[in-house]
């Protein structure tokens, strides 16, 4: 196990590596507001870095738990004033500025100690409190951020994200496979009679299975479409079409996850924003800020 002095290093080395994720961040979509372009790049520098604790390299699961302890724990001294590193200092006065929920944070570090520790699910309902911890708290940040953090706008991007996290699980079966993860729950690899992950009928039956059950929940989350802030909209309808579109994918291709990733063309993009417009358009005209 690292000692004390070696995990402060390693902080160190991980600020410099959230910085650079800060500096050369590739999205920044041409829908958001420029303002808020900065607190979004900090916050996807900061969930990034833990990711990557969690899951690269060679690292013990007790050091990786520590490091995201760390991690995190730097993060609230910085709400709470203390001096610390500039990366968190800066996105301290981000969440001051903006009252963003600093147990957001604290849910998706929790989610990366999942992580580090197991790479199974028992049952669905288990995989779903992953999903809340590591997907929902960035829509409830991003609807913060816009000013739009309502009980409705909340439950309905919790829906979104869900959906989105378990579309691509079954997007990366093959990939997660070969990292010796499994995000398809135990009891239901059981009820298909799923013996390893070879592709076949039972495999197929159990993807399409799941590919259903993400639809509904995707149903649930449109409604984000229309609740959040008009400058949140087209994000969200991109965001739905596109986990839409992915489920259509796998199913082209029978369920089989195994032997092919499913992919976007540069077609089903275009596909997308053409959808997503559309859905944004027709909110706008329905609901009005």
């Amino acid at each position: 196990m690292n000692q004390p002095t070696e995990i402060g290093s390693d902080l160190n080395r991980l600020t410099l590596l959230a910085s650079e994720h800060y500096e050369n961040f590739p999205v920044g979509s041409f829908f958001l507001p420029s303002r808020l372009r900065r607190p979004i790049h900090l916050i996807y520098a900061f969930a990034r870095v833990a990711d990557d604790i969690a899951d690269e390299g060679n690292l013990p699961e007790a050091t990786r738990i520590q490091l995201l302890d760390a991690w995190e724990s730097s993060l609230l001294r910085a709400i709470a004033g203390e001096s610390v590193d500039p990366f968190f200092s800066e996105l301290a006065g981000a969440v001051s500025r903006h009252a963003l929920t600093p147990g957001h944070f604290c849910d998706l570090i929790a989610a990366f100690r999942m992580d580090a520790r197991s790479t199974r699910y028992r049952t669905f309902g288990d995989l779903l409190i992953y999903c809340r911890h590591s997907a929902n708290p960035i829509g409830r940040l991003l609807l913060e951020l816009f000013g739009g953090a309502t009980e409705d706008s909340l439950a309905a991007s919790d829906a979104l994200c869900t959906a989105l996290q378990l579309t691509n699980f079954w997007q990366d079966l093959s990939v997660d496979t070969q990292r010796e993860r499994l995000y398809i729950p135990m009891e239901d690899l059981e009820r298909f009679g799923c013996v390893g992950l070879q592709s076949g009928q039972h495999l197929r039956r159990l993807v399409e299975f799941q590919v259903r059950r993400t639809r509904e929940i995707f149903r649930t989350g449109r409604a984000l479409i229309a609740l959040a802030p008009r400058a949140l909209r087209i994000e969200a309808a991109l965001t739905w079409h596109g986990g839409m579109r992915i489920l259509e994918k796998i199913e082209s291709q029978n369920y089989d996850c195994m032997r092919q990733r499913p992919a976007l063309s540069l077609g089903d993009k275009i596909f997308i924003f053409a959808r997503a417009a559309k859905s944004a358009i027709r909110m706008f005209s329905w609901k009005k800020d």
